[in-house]
């Protein structure tokens, strides 16, 4: 090599370093100050081709918001079993590798969200919180998704757009309304006992750090046998549990949007790395007649005292993302993404998540999604998979030939993998019908819950139920307090005592809760301070 091309090179070498700012080409970025114009003062010429690439890239650096869940904060941490289910073996009732063996780690992504919402909405909302752990097992990934309250509010996926659309803002005006929230719900009363929960300090939770989480739907393990027993997840936060009042969720506001997030943030950099233990109710596979619910119906509870709660391992975050997009934005759930051992009830909210979930990544993402690097399993992929938008990877095994992309092959394609224990094939008998669940006795659990509730979080309950409700038509009215006087009489006669006293003076439109929030526009112009044109 002559030693001018050999200078060349070297100081090509020194130019091109890991530091130097270069186009998605790899071409280094010698001016990012100014496009390139004809004179100083331009016009520009079309062949700024370093401009063109970064801001076609900008125009389109935002992907689809999430329908649900948009606003989010995410960790990474691993997941220790304690290879027993109370004092029992865990494989006793599944036969799922990452609940295997004492102290064994797996893996994990977290993400917390609030629901309705968008991305850049405050943390403050009332609203239920999405907890959704996505566990990189050996057997390949396994999503459990979540919300923060133990319950929801329908038992059917059939209602679940109408009811996110009643809760979101108004079509019209763009704004959250609490009479479209109480319409909806009125009319449907198996939401009731979420409404409760909803609307008492518990439908504002303190951050993410300090809050439950539970699978919230009715799920199978399965063991090496073949056997089933109905299973229920609930995560137990060692930080201990804090919820917040109205008051005290406005005072945050009014400084800070983002409190829950950068609370999360700065507990991991700092070392603070929180924790939740991870328990689960067992029961066996059937219908259990003798309970005055379903197991099945998601608006429920299980009894702890005839369900306890057992304990299986515990979850630590102790890792903040590097960039959110590509970790906390990019990440996606699906509740049916399940491994060996884990399984589906007939839980009819759960079989409708599941078509829902994964659909909707793919909507947002793409359909190559699971290649992205959050999304992507800790193990070997092979698929007969092809095309996509965005496919970047070729999910074919070592010694699978190149030709062959389906499945049967005797010419080197991919193989079936063989069934390790026995399978559960529960038997399944009944005509297809449109029908809710039988035992749909919608208040009785709101009751208990709003005896269990301490006096002032039934304050603080009966007093935002009346904001809001004052300002709803009053067949609304009428149908929310017939629901609370089934429910307990106490919580009856309250809720209607304080409706009676109550003047409608305002407006439904504002947040679910917050009813001095339609003042905020006369405020404005109120306090503003007057200023010159310029």
């Amino acid at each position: 090599m002559n030693e001018d091309k050999s200078k060349n090179l070297k100081a090509h070498d020194q130019n091109d370093s890991d530091q130097t700012l270069t186009t998605r080409q790899g071409h280094p970025v010698t001016n990012n100050q100014n496009i390139r114009t004809v004179g100083s003062r331009g016009p520009a010429t079309l062949e700024n081709y370093d401009f063109i690439e970064k801001m076609s890239h900008f125009d389109r650096e935002k992907i689809p918001e999430r329908i649900v869940h948009a606003r989010g904060a995410g960790a990474h941490g691993y997941f220790e079993t304690y290879g027993t289910v109370g004092d029992e073996p865990v494989s006793k009732y599944t036969r799922a590798k990452v609940f295997q063996e004492k102290g064994k780690q797996t893996p994990v992504f977290v993400r917390f969200s609030t629901v309705v919402n968008g991305k850049h909405s405050p943390e403050t909302v009332r609203d239920p919180r999405g907890f959704a752990i996505k566990f990189y097992t050996e057997d390949g990934i396994w999503d459990l998704v979540g919300n923060n309250i133990k319950i929801f509010f329908i038992r059917d996926a059939m209602k679940f757009p109408d009811m996110i659309h009643a809760f979101r803002p108004d079509p019209v005006t763009n704004i959250q309304d609490s009479e479209r929230f109480f319409d909806f719900c009125a009319n449907s009363p198996e939401s009731f006992h979420m409404v409760t929960f909803i609307y008492s300090p518990w439908g504002i939770p303190a951050n993410y750090r300090m809050m439950q989480g539970s699978g919230v739907n009715t799920y199978r393990w399965i063991n090496d046998k073949g056997e089933a027993v109905l299973v229920k997840y609930h995560w137990e936060p060692k930080q201990e549990i804090k919820n917040l009042t109205v008051k005290e969720a406005n005072e945050i506001q009014a400084t800070n949007f983002s409190h829950a997030t950068q609370d999360l943030y700065e507990a991991i950099e700092h070392g603070d790395y929180p924790e939740w233990e991870l328990f689960v109710q067992i029961m066996s596979d059937d219908a259990h007649p003798e309970l005055d619910f379903d197991p099945l119906d998601d608006t429920k509870l299980w009894p702890n005292d005839q369900f306890p709660w057992l304990p299986v391992g515990k979850l630590v975050l102790n890792k903040n993302p590097e960039n959110y997009f590509t970790e906390v934005e990019q990440s996606a759930f699906g509740t049916g993404v399940l491994v060996d051992g884990l399984d589906f009830s007939d839980d009819k909210m759960l079989q409708g998540r599941t078509f829902s979930y994964s659909d909707t990544q793919r909507y947002r993402l793409g359909a190559n999604y699971l290649q992205i690097p959050i999304n992507a399993a800790k193990k070997h992929v092979a698929t007969n998979q092809e095309g996509g938008s965005s496919r970047y990877e070729n999910d074919k095994g070592p010694k699978q030939n190149p030709h062959i992309n389906y499945e049967p092959s005797i010419l080197g394609g991919l193989e079936e993998a063989e069934q390790i224990g026995k399978e559960h094939s529960p038997r399944v008998e009944g005509n297809l019908v449109r029908k809710s669940i039988d035992r749909n006795d919608n208040t009785k659990q709101a009751g208990e819950t709003y005896r269990w509730f301490e006096d002032w979080e039934k304050d603080e309950l009966i007093s935002n139920l009346v904001g809001d409700l004052s300002e709803c038509d009053k067949r609304i009215q009428d149908k929310m307090v017939a629901l609370a006087e089934s429910a307990d009489e106490e919580y009856g006669r309250r809720l209607r005592e304080g409706l009676a006293n109550k003047v409608k003076d305002g407006s439904s439109r504002n947040p679910l809760g917050n009813k001095d929030a339609e003042k905020a526009p006369d405020e404005a112009i109120e306090k503003g301070q007057d200023a010159e044109p310029y």
